[in-house]
């Protein structure tokens, strides 16, 4: 029996097999060979591997998410069959003596330069493709082993770290606990945990080379920590804690139904934060009033292209139909920072949160954020729908992006689309916002207060950044009379505010949120109901 302790970022318990997700990170080292025919077998395995790899993803993603967007992994696979592309392989195999994961990366290189040079955005767009198979090609002829999430039985997810964009593609049904090296208490793998009422353990010291896969593993969020190979006295002692815990949930139950309002008579709408449209499940599993943040950057997410507006739009349309007449206020793209897709070719900074992201993104490159919008004032027909802009920090910003959804209005009235205009609010996450809300509070429908990185900038500390969760204090006095001040002006001119970042879910913050009047609390789905009975306790 093995002992690991580390820092827990969702209280829950649970047990069941690992499942181990190493990362190659070392790069492809070129070796001399003595037998070039031996080299071109193993690629004509690896190959052989890739393509029937790419035909399990393109069936499971068909079942899932349709042809359409299935239709990546058939590129994939007619790129392997590229003649040019295999003829560079084999040429630097046979002419330079050299072994075939260097060639195969040599040539991924050379191709994926050759296609992000070209002019047309198509084969812009293919570079990425070239790299991704490349990578495929290495991996299999590193003997490195890919995990089918579909196929898996509940596991334990041990990890370094895990990025969006993998947590993103990861079968929900198939997690019971994550359990990562790396990572802080606001990382996605945090907030996914929280999302999924699951037990997760970051920062663990643990060296992954000797967990193996199938191994038991208990993981205790209450006790914060993980322990591997548990005696059969420990296993029995956790299955009775699991089903007290099960027992603790089902008596929560009792708070569906029932308003989230005050001893007093205060009413509190209680929304619930999601990162993909699989997760309206758990909306309405945990009875919220309605979404306070749909945070539709996972779209762009785990994929190699950016995603077409009819792909958004019918992604915002079934949310809304799901969700009937709730509300459903779906933040605009917030890519950038720790959320990295490598087609919007960003390129390295040096402080990522404070550069080129969200918002600024869309009022640089008009075709992203106007064929967003499209898609969402499309939707809008088929719900109660709001937008919401991230990580604004001036009155000009906002102006901009109106002038912007007017151009979008007008594009659909010449087409006549049909349409409705929704609500319009912003994030306060900037001390700049919360600094002018009083200006901003004249010109957008409603506030909503994103805690997460408006504590980041106001204490000047990186909450990616493990070594800082010591020094991150989201109860810090400045945060509250910011989240105080920039209620009082919302009201100030008869619009509402609200909280989506993690700290509405604090219960220990609850009855001052609602003293301070606070409209609006957004969190976890796992934590509706225990904030609704908080709320129902006050006087």
């Amino acid at each position: 029996m093995l002992k690991f302790s580390g820092k827990s970022v969702y209280k829950g318990i649970a047990m069941g097999k690992v499942v181990v997700l190493k990362k190659n990170d070392s790069p492809v080292v070129r070796g001399r060979i003595t037998d070039a025919d031996v080299e071109m077998e193993r690629v004509n395995t690896a190959l052989e591997q890739a393509k029937e790899q790419l035909g399990k993803l393109y069936d499971k993603a068909v079942k899932e998410v349709g042809e359409e967007n299935a239709a990546i992994f058939e590129v994939h696979q007619m790129l392997l069959e590229d003649e040019d592309y295999l003829e560079s392989i084999e040429n630097t195999i046979r002419t330079e003596m050299v072994n075939a994961e260097f060639a195969v990366a040599t040539a991924g290189d050379n191709f994926a330069e050759i296609f992000a040079g070209m002019e047309d955005e198509y084969m812009q767009a293919r570079a990425a493709d070239i790299k991704d198979i490349s990578n495929r090609l290495v991996n299999n002829l590193c003997g490195n082993e890919e995990i089918d999430f579909g196929s898996i039985e509940p596991s334990v997810i041990v990890a370094d770290d895990l990025t969006p964009s993998e947590t993103v593609q990861m079968d929900k049904e198939k997690i019971l606990a994550f359990v990562t090296v790396h990572g802080s208490t606001n990382s996605h793998t945090a907030i996914l945990a929280r999302t999924m009422n699951i037990p997760a353990l970051i920062g663990v010291s643990l060296d992954l080379e000797t967990i193996h896969n199938g191994t038991v593993a208990v993981v205790d969020g209450f006790e914060e920590e993980v322990i591997f190979d548990p005696t059969e006295e420990v296993s029995v002692e956790v299955n009775a804690r699991i089903e007290e815990e099960k027992e603790k949930l089902r008596l929560l139950q009792n708070m569906k139904g029932q308003e989230t309002v005050t001893k007093g008579g205060r009413k509190i709408n209680l929304y619930a934060n999601i990162g993909s449209v699989s997760d309206v499940g758990y909306v309405l599993e945990n009875d919220a009033g309605g979404i306070g943040l749909f945070r539709s950057e996972f779209l762009y997410l785990g994929r190699d292209d950016f995603p077409t507006e009819e792909e958004q739009f019918q992604a915002y349309k079934q949310v809304l139909q799901t969700m009937a007449e709730k509300k459903v206020i779906i933040r605009t793209l917030d890519i950038g920072a720790d959320k990295q897709a490598d087609y919007f070719n960003l390129g390295k900074e040096d402080n990522p949160a404070l550069g080129y992201r969200a918002i600024r993104i869309c009022l640089k490159q008009h075709d992203i954020f106007k064929t967003q919008l499209r898609a969402l004032l499309r939707a809008s027909v088929y719900g109660n729908l709001a937008i919401m802009y991230p990580m604004i920090t001036s009155v000009k910003e906002v102006e901009q992006i109106y002038e912007i959804v007017k151009e979008v209005e007008q594009e659909l009235k010449d087409k006549e689309i049909p349409y409705t205009m929704p609500e319009q609010g912003i994030m306060i996450e900037t001390p700049a916002a919360a600094m002018i809300s009083d200006d901003l509070a004249q010109i957008v429908d409603f506030f909503s207060i994103g805690t997460n990185d408006l504590t980041q900038y106001t204490l000047a500390i990186d909450r990616q950044n493990a070594k800082l969760d010591d020094f991150y204090n989201p109860h810090h006095k400045a945060i509250l009379r910011m989240i105080q001040m920039v209620t009082e002006n919302a009201h100030k001119y008869g619009k509402w505010a609200g909280i989506c970042g993690e700290l509405g879910a604090d219960l220990d913050l609850t009855e001052e949120f609602v003293r301070m009047g606070l409209d609006e609390l957004s969190v976890s789905p796992s934590m509706v109901l225990k904030v609704r009975k908080r709320i129902r306790e006050l006087d």
